[in-house]
């Protein structure tokens, strides 16, 4: 067995033969200047060389995996995560969309909307939603920030409950994002036409009885370094929506093409 390392003093010894390594830039190393040590040292030779240089490569940046909160410089030593229970969010959130559209079109709105002015109209029924302490509205391209009354008080308490979670864990606060909300008819023409699947004309959204929450997207509210994984923020939230689904407080549909929990209130 050959051994080949790298000397402080910049050179390789290769069997019996000492390679002179002070430019440490050198993508190559000249074979006919050294075909004396054979081709199988030779390439051995190269072989050392590509892990020096990743080894370099791999220490120049070992800060990269650092995550940064402000001023406060993190590393993976200050991950902290929620100890809950894994399970498949495709199996338990599976309430199909003709139940959702049901309960929907009997408690909601009267009638889906059929543009923005006419959901403006229909505000003494609605009460708008914002952001808070718990979760942000996202920036609404393809609906308004409006639920009837019963699913306002639903969203709040997900977001109360999912609070309650994180801090009976001592774990830092976090807050999920609100990516739809109330969609007119002339919105799912909309969305229809840029290809999304999961759009329909008899959508749920255009009751004001239904809201989808993102489940990788989340805001550290708290500026400490210990900080948590997305997927472990989507068990906490998942959590939430399995207690309220079970509860009959909602039903769920895991839209994992689109990244979100989609949920509509049931009373």
């Amino acid at each position: 067995m050959i051994l080949i390392c790298i000397h402080g003093n910049g050179c390789l010894p290769v069997a019996n033969h000492m390679i002179n390594m002070t430019d440490l830039n050198a993508h190559y190393i000249n074979y006919r200047s050294y075909r004396g040590i054979g081709i199988r040292t030779y390439m051995l030779c190269l072989y050392s060389l590509f892990l020096t240089f990743c080894s370099y490569a791999l220490s120049s940046c070992s800060g990269c995996s650092n995550k940064n909160n402000g001023n406060i410089e993190i590393t993976e030593d200050h991950l902290v995560a929620y100890p809950g229970r894994t399970f498949s969010y495709k199996d338990k959130f599976n309430d199909l969309q003709s139940k959702q559209h049901e309960v929907a079109s009997r408690i909601g709105l009267p009638h889906p909307p059929k543009d923005r002015d006419e959901a403006a109209s229909m505000r003494k029924k609605l009460v708008e939603v914002k952001t808070n302490e718990n979760y942000i509205v996202d920036d609404l391209t393809h609906s308004v920030p409006y639920l009837i009354p019963s699913a306002k008080r639903e969203l709040d308490a997900i977001g109360t409950e999912w609070a309650d979670i994180l801090q009976r864990n001592g774990l830092p606060h976090y807050r999920f994002y609100v990516t739809s909300i109330l969609r007119t008819q002339e919105d799912v023409k909309y969305l229809q036409r840029s290809g999304n699947i999961n759009s329909t004309t008899q959508s749920c959204h255009c009751y004001g009885t239904t809201f989808d929450l993102a489940y990788m997207r989340y805001d550290k509210v708290t500026r400490t370094r210990d900080y948590m994984h997305e997927d472990n923020l989507k068990l906490v939230l998942g959590q939430v929506l399995l207690n309220h689904q079970r509860a009959g407080k909602i039903y769920v549909k895991y839209e994992w093409k689109q990244s979100c929990f989609h949920i509509t209130v049931r009373q």
